[in-house]
């Protein structure tokens, strides 16, 4: 993609929270390849996934006040991964690539390849957790070693580091042995965590030569070989791109696995294009679906028909995103041939998603993916207790989820040894981005303790750590502009924005006004304090903020606001502004007026709390 994109056990009636359809056998074998099928050991071998781009390398760190977005995955994060491949009843997950660095990367982006045999250790120890928890899993990994495209940095960082064009990179000596000199650091090296080389490592489904390659014949059976050279136990796949087999790369001896990509914008289906493929490719060599989305659910549901009719080895969605270790998740939205309508997928799936049907699909992904291995899918288990992060407002309230949670339970003390109270139930973790997942907005004064429970069909699990005492003296009203039911009245032309969310930081909703449009709060007692997220997708203006104790008269207040803004990027962000103020008097009321076309993207407005 151009990315720019346990078993369940029964014990007294209880389900016990576990991983769903783990491997009945660790990982003890190479995946082989003969008769043109995928094995292990002497069962044939197939799946149906997903593609995961932030395994090795997150492009999606977009919180408001984050300038950039690129860091390397924590183990919380690359388990959550790993562990939702499983409970979907995936067996393989393909990472995006080996990143390179670019000459436009903001400072401080990291990157696995830093010039001509310049690695970064750092990144390359993030890869080591993840063949590590790949094996405790037991999910087998497709890892494509180089990209055709510049959003990650492939062929063409290559021939920049020699002052050369990005074509050159299949035919120039110099670069074909730079990139072997980073295929050589790569499957010679020894795995920080386990001690077991990458050459030697299980879990390692294929190595592939690149993601989405326009490569000529000889430089795949060139890069194949030398793979083959350094590495005799794992296959290698070609990442041609095309959406029909190359015949060359089925008949290339160091070529075990042949691959293409479907999106929109073919004649013909997703399915009829596999069904000749795997029949070009039958006898000769297993054949994968790289990549396949941004159609409906009947369409994805014809396509996995047809990879489990034809006799392909497997397919794999694109794409999912895990949940961030500051909580919720991670969000990609797709504006190219997403449509921008589709964004990248989570599980469990969320009415968030309805507009790309993410509900049915991720349900009919689950059934198919433990179909095509010969299993019926077990119920989902009771989610593992998640666990809370520290709080320093009640008013936001994050938390690190759990597999398989649809909703959460959020619970309330004023004593750490008991008398807990839930204070909301089923909170979707997928209605904020980038955001606490929970604001307690109407808390006494006083010193509280929280703490969270998970839940889904199967049950609610046992609590979260104990987060507090907190203390509160005042509240805040949260308002995430999903709809105006917290505002008092509004004048102008206001509407929801539910688009062109990428360029809004991945914010689901926004209200969007123009000039001279304003929106009137009405908050219990005295405005102590506000902040207002802004996003301007064309020119800055600022925002105008007024008191008013009675609703009628209002009096100007100042605001000052921070920029969080290094430039539009490869996905045309809009400028972020945070307008705020603090120690304010005045009223009950505080008025928000545009001098220009503006997103409001979150209100939060202090005012005394209650006494207990």
């Amino acid at each position: 993609m151009k990315s720019l994109l346990f078993p369940v056990l029964l014990l007294a009636g209880t389900v016990i929270a576990g991983i769903a359809g783990a491997a009945d056998i660790p990982l003890t074998r190479y995946i082989t390849a003969r008769d043109g099928k995928l094995y292990d050991g002497d069962k044939e071998f197939r799946f149906l996934s997903f593609d995961i781009p932030n395994l090795l390398m997150i492009e999606d760190n977009v919180p408001f006040t984050e300038e950039n977005p690129w860091r390397l995955p924590d183990q919380f994060e690359i388990n959550d991964a790993l562990q939702t491949v499983h409970e979907l009843g995936g067996t393989v997950a393909r990472t995006y690539v080996i990143t390179v660095v670019r000459t436009n990367d903001l400072p401080g982006t990291p990157r696995h390849v830093l010039g001509p045999g310049k690695f970064n250790e750092t990144a390359f120890r993030a890869m080591d957790q993840v063949l590590a928890s790949a094996n405790r899993i037991g999910v087998r990994l497709i890892i494509p070693l180089v990209d055709n495209w510049s959003w990650q940095g492939g062929r063409a960082e290559y021939a920049g580091f020699r002052g050369k064009t990005k074509d050159a990179f299949w035919t120039d000596p110099q670069l074909i042995a730079d990139f072997e000199k980073t295929i050589h650091f790569i499957l010679t090296r020894t795995n920080t965590i386990t001690g077991v080389r990458y050459a030697d490592d299980k879990s390692i489904l294929c190595w592939e030569t690149g993601n989405e390659l326009y490569s000529p014949p000889a430089w795949t059976r060139e890069i194949a070989r030398y793979i083959k050279s350094l590495d005799a136990n794992h296959l290698v796949m070609d990442g041609f791109n095309a959406v029909t087999l190359r015949p060359e790369s089925l008949e290339m001896n160091d070529v075990d696995i042949v691959t293409t990509h479907h999106y929109p914008g073919n004649q013909k289906s997703f399915a009829e294009l596999i069904r000749a493929n795997a029949a070009m490719a039958r006898g000769k060599k297993p054949y994968i679906v790289g990549e396949f989305g941004f159609v409906t659910t009947p369409k994805m549901a014809q396509t996995m028909q047809a990879i489990r009719d034809s006799g392909c080895s497997g397919g794999l969605l694109w794409s999912l995103r895990f949940r961030d270790r500051d909580g919720g998740f991670y969000w990609h939205s797709e504006p190219g041939l997403g449509g921008n309508l589709y964004k990248a997928f989570h599980w469990p799936a969320s009415a968030i998603g309805n507009d790309y049907d993410e509900i049915a699909l991720m349900a009919l992904v689950r059934s198919n993916a433990f179909a095509i291995r010969g299993l019926t899918a077990p119920p989902v288990p009771i989610p593992a207790p998640p666990t809370l992060l520290p709080i320093a407002d009640a008013s936001a309230i994050s938390w690190q989820g759990s597999v398989g949670a649809s909703g959460y339970q959020v619970e309330r003390a004023a004593n750490r040894a008991g008398g807990w109270q839930a204070i909301a139930t089923n909170v979707d973790e997928a209605m904020t981005q980038y955001r606490p997942q929970f604001a307690d907005e109407n808390v006494p004064r006083g010193e509280w303790f929280y703490r969270v429970r998970a839940t889904n069909a199967s049950g609610l699990s046992q609590p979260s750590n104990i987060s507090g005492p907190v203390t509160v003296q005042a509240d805040t009203l949260v308002d995430e502009l999903a709809d105006f039911s917290k505002v008092q009245t509004r004048t102008g032309a206001w509407k929801i924005a539910s688009h062109d969310c990428r360029s809004a930081k991945e914010d689901a909703c926004r209200a969007a006004g123009v000039a001279g449009d304003a929106l009137v709060y009405r908050l219990p007692d005295n405005v102590l304090s506000f902040r207002v997220f802004a996003f301007y997708p064309t020119e800055e203006s600022d925002l105008k903020f007024s008191l008013s104790r009675d609703g009628q008269n209002f009096h100007d207040v100042t605001a000052k606001k921070a920029v969080y803004f290094h430039g539009a990027g490869e996905y045309g962000y809009w400028k972020p502004v945070m307008f705020h103020a603090k120690g304010l008097r005045g009223g009950k009321y505080l008025k928000i007026q545009l001098a220009g076309e503006t997103q409001i993207s979150r209100v939060e407005i202090s005012h005394q709390a209650s006494p207990r």
